[in-house]
């Protein structure tokens, strides 16, 4: 299950590596069934970017976005992710309809 929340810890996209941001925290809360992510800045108060629906089957997580402060393009869209969890960390790995490939780190914190 992926319930709990987890904090981003960095990624590869298309090949190239990226830590976390340094400025402020992105954090995934998952629910039964649903998901919503939020931009944690020292001093203000949480910002939700995403949320969604998802489904998990086998090694398959099906995430279909809801919303989106940023942009509309992928809602409505569901992606598919291979997921490994590991301990206290998740590796979400997928094609992004843009046909990105990336990998992203998160690690529980709750």
């Amino acid at each position: 299950t992926l319930k709990g929340t987890w904090e981003f810890q960095g990624g590869a996209y298309n090949g190239k590596s990226e830590g976390p941001p340094t400025d402020c925290i992105l954090q995934r809360k998952y629910r039964d069934t649903v998901f919503d992510a939020f931009l944690l800045e020292k001093g203000e108060k949480p910002v939700k970017y995403q949320s969604g629906k998802y489904t998990l089957s086998g090694d398959s997580c099906l995430e279909t976005e809801t919303f989106n402060i940023q942009s509309d393009r992928l809602t409505g869209k569901t992606l598919h992710y291979h997921y490994i969890i590991r301990n206290d960390s998740l590796i979400l790995n997928g094609r992004l309809p843009t046909c990105m490939v990336v990998e992203e780190y998160w690690k529980k914190v709750k």
